[in-house]
């Protein structure tokens, strides 16, 4: 038995609700992580993904940022989380629960705007606590998994065009650093336990009709660690939602793991 697990930036579930629901129907994963749902959660959908057969916790604000998790009616999502402990924040950017035994943390990591300004320092020292969050954690959970939008290209093979975005935000070394620190903790990037075409994207921006032209970055991830890492079976980013009429910049990204194998390691 298999068990789908995908992360989408949808950039306004208000906007992307029809695209959302439309793919779950058609590619049924077990669980998504949505990131920029940029809703209030008194507007969340919540009746719309339940008429689907997930069931969802999320975390939203006004305008911005936003997360939420789905999980297909009969995984429970339990010990649901959206603050850290030593983290005030009013930006809705984390959410995690535990589903199918495995501990979900769902991110939408500050974009930064640029290097050397305040909001990239803020992107660094949220990463920081992030870190050591997850570091705490993970050791109530061996079969732990991080997804979401990161805002960072691990390694130039994720990006368009290396030295045109060589020490810019989203590839700046500080920041490939901070996401080697996450890694390190005992991650893996499903996606690179694969073979990959080349210029394998999960955004584009757009302008300049840049999906067309394939001018993109791999800022969307799937972590899983070592553990839950052993029983994935594939890892693939599904651009075919970016071509709908009024698409996210993003498309989801998906992992399978082999149940017969995560029982085994359990």
């Amino acid at each position: 038995m298999v068990l789908k697990v995908a992360s989408w930036n949808v950039n306004s579930l208000n906007v992307r609700l029809p695209h959302v629901l439309q793919w779950l129907d058609s590619e049924k994963p077990d669980i998504v992580g949505l990131q920029e749902t940029k809703l209030q959660d008194e507007k969340f959908p919540y009746r719309a993904f339940v008429d689907q057969g997930y069931e969802a916790v999320y975390s939203g604000q006004k305008t911005y940022n936003g997360v939420a998790l789905l999980a297909k009616q009969g995984h429970e999502l339990r010990k649901v989380l959206t603050d850290i402990p030593n983290m005030e924040d009013p930006q809705r950017r984390i959410i995690a629960a535990e589903i199918a035994g495995i501990r979900i943390l769902n991110l939408y990591v500050v974009n930064g705007q640029a290097v050397g300004t305040d909001k990239y320092d803020y992107k660094l020292d949220w990463l920081e606590r992030v870190t050591a969050f997850i570091e705490a954690d993970m050791k109530k959970y061996p079969k732990y998994m991080i997804m979401g939008d990161f805002n960072i290209a691990p390694d130039d093979a994720d990006v368009h065009d290396p030295e045109a975005w060589k020490d810019q935000i989203l590839c700046s070394s500080p920041e490939r650093a901070a996401l080697d620190g996450i890694k390190e903790l005992g991650f893996k990037d499903t996606f690179r336990l694969f073979e990959q075409k080349p210029q394998s994207f999960s955004w584009w921006d757009y302008r300049a009709a840049a999906f067309r032209r394939n001018i993109g970055l791999r800022i969307d991830l799937l972590l899983a660690s070592d553990q839950l890492a052993t029983s994935c079976t594939g890892s693939w980013v599904d651009r075919e939602p970016r071509t709908w009429e009024r698409p996210s910049d993003h498309a989801p990204v998906i992992c399978e793991f082999d149940l017969a194998d995560f029982t085994q390691s359990s």
